[in-house]
């Protein structure tokens, strides 16, 4: 059986046990105490379909290490999401905001299609930008858990307008390189039990949302700018801080990658999301589903990139910036939704995405 017949037949069962617990956890929600509540998934089931719910989602296909090695990965206990390759072996080092966490595998195996020299060799962390400058700042150093490592980067990739501020403090080398485009949308659960239309829905007391923690990420400024153009700034002021105050709203401790898994989990009914996020949940056979933000009411990000001061590997910086730009590049950003960066201000409001 093929791999990729096998990643399907996983989605599938994937897409199976986790609405299963969802409609049980449903019908134990609405269940009326005097009455005998529904035989639901046994406690080994109920197990299977939340480990089904964690990252990492692409089952090891966004891991470029040529030699990986013992295979050992527990969701939710040992996982580390959002750091992929060797960095001992690594001939090229990336920081890449989160936002296109998912996008990142068939990138880099295209990459090094194109430049043969690196593959296998290019290790990359998908972190929030604020943290990553705060990795940067700290020398490539991070501990995760009980585990530190070094990883100096060559490039640094967010939003333009995060690009553009770190070229001004002198971390990295202008000008800034962008690329491509993309637009926010609500994500809910599949089905969308919360029957939420529009962002002003978000304000209800009966909806639980999450939402990208302002803290250390940029796309909560963007979401709040059209959280105000929905509803004014009571809109804002309410699920941005009402609700965050009395609990209704959920802010995220890692990026927006969380959103879909709360979501699943059934503590929230809503979340903003960029468009292309709702896309990847949907064809990884996530019960997932988005409600369209109107253009009037939307922002859209610009993503770009610049070379690290004094990277250790510029000349594989200035490779990865060719590459981005290219055909095969942007054709793989399509098919999660992104659309192509043209430079004109009128198509988009600036800084992407924290």
């Amino acid at each position: 059986m093929s791999a990729a017949v096998v990643r399907g037949v996983l989605r599938a069962a994937r897409r199976i046990a986790v609405a299963a617990l969802l409609t049980a956890c449903a019908a134990q929600k609405q269940a009326v105490p005097q009455a005998a509540s529904p035989p639901g998934p046994s406690p080994a089931a109920r197990a299977a379909a939340l480990e089904a719910m964690y990252p990492p989602w692409q089952h090891g296909t966004n891991n470029d290490a040529a030699n990986q090695g013992l295979a050992f990965t527990v969701p939710a206990i040992d996982v580390l999401a959002d750091f992929h390759g060797d960095p001992a072996k690594a001939t090229l080092v990336l920081y890449v905001g989160g936002n296109y966490y998912f996008a990142m595998a068939p990138l880099v195996q295209a990459f090094g299609q194109a430049y043969p020299q690196y593959r296998g060799k290019v290790y990359y962390e998908t972190l929030p930008p604020g943290i990553l400058e705060k990795q940067m700042q700290a020398g490539g150093t991070i501990t995760v858990g009980n585990m530190t490592w070094t990883a100096r980067p060559d490039a640094y990739l967010a939003g333009l307008r995060k690009v553009n501020d770190l070229i001004h403090a002198g971390m990295l080398s202008g000008p800034a390189i962008s690329y491509v485009i993309n637009n926010l949308t609500i994500m809910v659960p599949a089905g969308n039990p919360g029957h939420v239309t529009s962002l002003r829905d978000l304000g209800r007391p009966d909806i639980a949302v999450v939402l990208p923690n302002p803290q250390w990420e940029g796309v909560a400024r963007q979401i709040r700018a059209s959280l105000v153009k929905a509803g004014g700034e009571a809109l804002a002021a309410q699920v941005y801080d009402s609700k965050v105050t009395d609990g209704t709203t959920i802010l995220t401790r890692v990026h927006h990658r969380q959103t879909p898994l709360f979501l699943m989990q059934g503590l929230a009914e809503a979340g903003v999301t960029w468009k292309s996020e709702a896309v990847f949940q949907e064809q990884a056979g996530h019960p997932i589903a988005d409600v369209t933000i109107p253009p009037e009411q939307n922002t859209t990000a610009i993503y770009a990139g610049a070379t690290v001061k004094g990277a250790l590997h510029r000349m594989a910086a200035q490779d990865w910036f060719r590459f981005i730009r290219s055909e095969t590049a942007l054709t793989i950003f399509e098919r999660y939704g992104f659309k192509r960066y043209q430079p004109d201000p009128a198509k988009a409001e600036g800084a992407a995405s924290k």
